[in-house]
């Protein structure tokens, strides 16, 4: 898991008058709204006694969420505004902060960048170009909660070979003798990777789709890509001008072993509000025929190295994100899993906000990242 990218904390939704407690990259964070209904995200843990700020209420007439243990009350910034046991007035301990996290909310989620990168130096939140022009469409933007690390749940978005035994609408289930994986065009951008495409896919059913559906096999033309280490991009072209589904998933990585998946569709057919349900019917279908694979495989997160699994041409794209994967470890982005189990029983970690970088005297320990 790795620090200095954004992670989506929650649906917009959510997000109202009390404060909510989540958990990314193994660590606890509290995300509140202040009076004027600007969401904020501070690491959870109290620096008094320890207290679950998430599990606190929002104090409104001082745009604060406050700790339920000893009410010390904490604003947007992460500075403590208010020390209760200290009586009216009293001088609050300069020590007395948390860490804060730049927050953006956009595509009905509310996003949190986790890391001390600054604004100049951080990578800005993926950009979908669809959302709010002319000729597309959105669906609802849902969640999904799955049980395994998402880092298999990405390199599962790009696979290609998958599609043809995993999911009947995209291949031939394994039937066709001469079945081969087309070639996969890669090229390299600054945070991740894109790539296209053809598949040989079967004929779309008529009875979803309608008249509109393909109506015998032909070219799927699929463009996608990953941004860091938790954004997937899957764009299917179903023909060369219209039946696009453009498809955005943000992963949460709760941990290693858990995920939530923030997923936004966006379509330029089927554009009647009448179709949202169906179609986020059939994508949730087909999404839990990849999570009927993935929920078995082994070993729970990517093997260390590639000797440890065979890989082909047609997981080209999956060493691409690897390779990626190792140039985020080093820089110096990626959590030292073991230290931080191993002493995550007597330390309150926190993933270090921007401010560390130009304040002092910090109460937690920042999460160690190997070196």
């Amino acid at each position: 898991m790795y620090i200095n990218f954004w992670y989506p904390v929650c649906l917009t939704k959510e997000l109202e008058d009390k404060p909510i407690k989540r958990k990314i990259l193994g660590v606890e964070f509290v995300a509140f709204r202040d009076q004027k209904g600007t969401a904020h995200c501070l690491s959870n843990v109290c620096i008094h006694r320890g207290g679950s700020l998430g599990d606190g209420k929002c104090i409104p007439e001082n745009n604060s969420v406050a700790c339920p243990y000893h009410g010390w009350q904490y604003g947007g910034d992460g500075k403590c505004l208010t020390v209760p046991s200290l009586g009216p007035g009293a001088k609050v301990p300069t020590r007395a902060k948390v860490d804060s996290y730049p927050v953006i909310e956009k595509y009905d989620i509310v996003f949190a960048f986790l890391g001390d990168l600054s604004e100049k130096e951080r990578p800005e939140l993926y950009e979908i170009e669809e959302v709010g022009a002319e000729g597309w469409r959105a669906n609802e933007t849902i969640t999904i909660d799955i049980n395994y690390n998402y880092e298999r749940s990405v390199e599962n978005g790009l696979d290609p070979a998958h599609n043809e035994f995993v999911h009947p609408t995209h291949g031939f289930s394994g039937i066709k003798n001469d079945y081969k994986v087309n070639p996969t065009k890669i090229s390299e951008t600054q945070w991740g990777a894109d790539f296209s495409q053809i598949f040989d896919a079967p004929p779309l059913d008529k009875e979803t789709y309608g008249e509109t559906a393909r109506d015998q096999s032909g070219e799927l033309e699929v463009l996608g890509g990953y941004y860091g280490p938790n954004v997937l991009i899957t764009q299917i072209h179903t023909k060369k001008e219209t039946g696009w589904f453009h498809q955005y998933f943000f992963e949460r990585p709760i941990d290693e072993f858990q995920t939530q998946i923030f997923f936004v569709n966006m379509r330029n057919w089927l554009m009647e509000e009448s179709m949202d349900a169906m179609i986020t019917e059939r994508n949730l279908a087909i999404a839990n025929e990849d999570i009927t694979i993935l929920t078995t495989l082994r070993p729970f997160v990517t093997p260390p190295t590639m000797t440890k699994e065979i890989l082909v041409p047609a997981d080209a794209v999956i060493g691409q994100y690897r390779k990626t994967l190792e140039g985020f470890k080093n820089q110096g982005f990626k959590i030292d899993s073991k230290r931080f189990k191993a002493e995550g029983h007597q330390t309150a970690f926190a993933i270090p906000c921007p401010a560390r970088r130009t304040e002092k005297n910090w109460v937690l320990d920042p999460i160690p990242l190997i070196q």
